[in-house]
């Protein structure tokens, strides 16, 4: 049974860290439903998000190796054939730096303040329908991407540091509000994700180093996660192409109801708040 637990908690953090409906609130709903503790697992966090991770950047990889030799290559001899590489590779910094620098001073004390509860996801979700609803149609045609963008989205990110908001949602819808066409905010926001992602996965490898974990579970929880978000990440990209999202603000919407409604007032035997 502890191993299913573990295998279903990495194919949940695979399938909806990509998605805009919130991964973690997501896990925190599981821990009280199955009464687990796994999710106090700071490792085991570490290293389910680590699977997201790898998937994210096998998908991106001729991206990220391109935007890698463009931006070494136009700062060795300036050469303009690489300057949009070298530009954009610059935007992904802009855009993760507001995150970056509040989450290393103050991530700690926003959870110590707003700690997750069933009445903060069940708002979160429905602050994300809404969102999601209002970039419902935007059809925008602009893909190139300045450093006011970048800005604008990388502090909508932060937003992200509160329990329960979706990063991807958070970035994605960002991106359609500065006018950026579907396929780019996508990219873009994905693009946010690996340094982000990359960056608390080696914040935590003391963590890893310092807990005496098991390492079948751990193993499956990693695979799982992985493998799921790989192909979720491929699906979500051909919803949000096609002008989908008007799905997810739905079931964000349904589930904040159902966290609020149900959970909130004692459904399933106990009190939370």
């Amino acid at each position: 049974m502890k191993l299913i637990k573990y295998i279903i908690l990495g194919i949940i953090q695979g399938f909806t860290e990509p998605l805009p409906v919130s991964s973690s609130g997501h896990i925190f709903i599981f821990k009280y439903l199955f009464n687990s503790n796994i999710s106090n697992d700071l490792s085991f966090e570490i290293i389910v998000n680590a699977g997201s991770l790898l998937a994210v950047c096998l998908i991106y990889r001729k991206r990220l190796i391109s935007l890698l030799e463009g931006f070494i290559l136009y700062l060795k001899d300036r050469n303009i054939r690489y300057e949009n590489n070298y530009k954009y590779s610059l935007y992904i910094l802009v855009g993760c730096l507001p995150a970056g620098i509040i989450g290393f001073l103050f991530k700690d004390y926003i959870e110590s303040v707003i700690s997750m509860s069933f009445t903060i996801v069940g708002i979160s979700f429905i602050i994300t329908s809404i969102f999601l609803y209002l970039v419902r149609n935007k059809d925008n045609t602009r893909k190139e991407l300045t450093f006011s963008d970048a800005l604008y989205i990388g502090l909508v990110q932060t937003i992200a540091l509160l329990p329960g908001i979706s990063r991807s949602g958070s970035t994605l819808i960002a991106g359609l509000f500065t006018g950026l066409s579907k396929e780019e905010s996508f990219d873009y926001s994905f693009m946010l994700y690996i340094p982000i992602s990359f960056g608390t996965t080696i914040l935590g490898i003391k963590d890893l180093i310092n807990n005496d974990i098991e390492f079948l579970p751990y193993f499956l929880g990693f695979v799982f996660s992985f493998i799921v978000s790989f192909f979720t990440l491929k699906w979500f990209r051909n919803i949000v192409r096609n002008g989908k999202l008007i799905y997810f603000s739905i079931y964000c919407l349904l589930m904040g109801l159902f966290v609020l409604i149900f959970m909130w007032y004692n459904i399933f035997g106990e009190y939370y708040v």
